[in-house]
């Protein structure tokens, strides 16, 4: 995973290689996200910088990418796991000049057709800005998930710019916003990106009386974590102790041992697989990681940190992830700890287990579904926003130090079958026996011998809660101290759009405003009220709801158990 940073201009007369001290000036703002080498193309009316992370081709995929003609030049954020087998599939003969998997990206245009066909055609991770010099075209896209962050916009002068992160053009564009998962810009058909993911399963009639297919669910997964061990550098798995986290790492143990890039035909360059965590002293996640890298056989690399040292990193943290929700800067400071001593250990690419919630509905708020159509609904809504939560957190956090970070879940198949049957199949709450069915039981099951039992039916606890519940509370108390009554009785005054409800909200909202002014960047970030990570729809499943909103697992009433010590 890279960054890129492109400006555009079809405008007779453009000579945009004048602004080529300009780009490179704001590239280096996310350089963090590729410390391993730039590249420039710069012509009058197309200039594209790549800041170079290297973990597929390091000696040779350098970007941005051009083709043999010097008609198509491409930068790419992300990994193509598909890639050779969209190789073999083109109809137009390709020279290909480099290693990288995302080269077939050019191969894929120059094959011709709409771009929403061949796009849907891919499985990865990607945001990339592609220049057909010849015909004067402009290519801006993003993954289905929004799972690598893209942002876009227009200077003075009426210039598109495009970059990987928001701190590189936010000064420079007003309307700076978020580039839609999911869709394409073409300069060909029109100022609007166009939808190119798109699936029944969203409408909950399309899956309503399906059965759940445990044994297909499992082998889903199980491809998903085989195809993403895709790469030629080290590489390791987060893994916290909690169900998500232990499923990715049980699939890569199995696979870990052999090379995927050749099929599995050769011995893996780094066969042994490296686990990592952290938490408080004496946090749950610390304990259960520790229980499942025993079982799994991994190298386990268990790290603490203490309450102070992640209070002094939240400025940082913030301006590394660019937003202000007070669930994303809680989960996301352990995380950017974590990310700083994976790369000291040589480590430059890790799975996570971020989307299974989304998909299952593990947050402890499902419990309260009143039946499978909402549960099923609310699973769409949390889908259609992942990418300003969880997905941002997880690139962001983890690049703030160049650990790309790949999210198994969020494989484009595995959604289908994991969205593919009824949610009556995931609900919790009272079974046929009358017994409560922890969240998640259907994937559970799925997996029924993978784990030892502690792990594999241990209650969901948000990264948040699970490195310590004293992180959270530390956290609330220390920003009582940074805020007083008098600021944040005008932070409504101060802060007009989505007014922060909670000093801790208003100290954060205050560190964000200091990189990101102005009313496009905070536009960019989500708000509303929310009870465990739930959206504002939810909060109607319970009266209780409402009055009790706050983001932390624990603000379920009856439904939260004291985690493992």
């Amino acid at each position: 995973m890279c960054s890129i940073l492109a400006v555009f201009d079809l405008r007779p007369g453009a000579d945009l290689t004048l602004l080529r001290p300009l780009a490179l000036s704001l590239s280096a703002k996310q350089r963090h996200r590729g410390p391993d080498w730039s590249g420039v193309h710069a012509d009058p009316a197309a200039l594209l910088v790549h800041e170079r992370l290297a973990i597929v081709d390091p000696a040779g995929g350098a970007q941005p990418i051009r083709s043999t003609d010097g008609g198509l030049v491409l930068a790419v954020n992300g990994e193509i796991y598909n890639h050779r087998e969209l190789q073999r599939s083109l109809a137009t003969p390709y020279r290909f000049t480099t290693g990288s998997d995302c080269e077939v990206l050019n191969a894929l245009h120059r094959d011709g057709g709409a771009p929403a066909a061949w796009l849907a055609r891919l499985n990865g991770m990607f945001a990339f800005a592609l220049w057909d010099g010849d015909a004067r075209r402009i290519l801006i896209a993003r993954d289905h998930m929004g799972i690598c962050p893209l942002y876009w916009g227009h200077d003075a002068d009426g210039r598109l710019w495009v970059a990987s992160e928001m701190k590189a053009i936010a000064r420079l564009c007003a309307d700076v916003a978020a580039f839609p998962p999911g869709h394409v810009y073409d300069s060909a058909a029109g100022e609007a990106p166009v939808q190119w993911y798109r699936r029944a399963w969203r409408d909950y009639d399309a899956v309503q009386g399906i059965a759940a297919d445990r044994e297909g669910l499992r082998a889903a997964l199980e491809a998903a974590v085989h195809r993403q061990l895709m790469g030629d550098v080290p590489y390791g798995v987060l893994l916290s102790g909690g169900l998500d986290s232990s499923l990715v790492a049980a699939c890569a143990a199995r696979f870990a041992r052999r090379r995927v890039d050749d099929d599995d035909r050769g011995e893996a360059w780094w066969p042994r697989l490296h686990s990592f965590a952290i938490g408080l002293e004496g946090s749950p996640d610390l304990a259960a990681a520790q229980v499942a890298a025993e079982a799994l056989g991994t190298v386990h690399h268990g790290f603490t940190y203490t309450l102070e040292e992640g209070i002094d990193a939240i400025p940082e943290v913030i301006r590394h992830i660019e937003s202000h929700d007070v669930t994303t800067v809680r989960a996301s400071t352990p995380m950017y700890l974590l990310a700083r001593r994976i790369r000291a250990m040589g480590v430059k690419m890790v799975l996570s287990g971020e989307g299974s919630d989304e998909l299952f509905g593990g947050y402890l708020y499902f419990h309260k579904a009143p039946d499978a159509r909402a549960f099923h609904e609310e699973l769409v809504r949390k889908l259609d926003a992942l990418h300003l939560y969880d997905c941002l957190r997880a690139n962001k956090a983890m690049m703030a130090w160049g650990v790309e970070a790949r999210v198994p879940f969020l494989d484009v198949d595995f959604i289908d079958a994991a969205m593919r049957m009824d949610a009556a199949h995931k609900m919790g709450g009272a079974g046929p026996d009358g017994r409560r069915r922890i969240e998640k039981t259907v994937l559970r099951e799925a997996f029924d011998g993978a784990l030892p039992d502690g792990i594999l039916w241990r209650q969901k606890e948000q990264f948040s809660d699970g490195v310590g519940y004293g992180w959270i509370d530390g956290l609330k108390a220390h920003a009582e101290t940074q805020v007083d009554d008098a600021a944040f009785a005008k932070a409504a005054e101060r802060f007009p759009h989505n007014p922060p409800a909670t000093k801790e909200a208003c100290w954060y909202r205050e560190l964000f405003e200091r990189h990101f002014p102005g009313k496009a960047c905070a536009a960019t970030v989500p708000g509303g009220k929310s009870i465990a990570c739930s959206t504002p729809a939810a909060l109607a499943w319970d009266a209780a709801f409402a009055a009790a909103a706050d983001p932390s697992g624990r603000a379920v009433s009856g439904v939260h158990e004291a985690a493992m010590a």
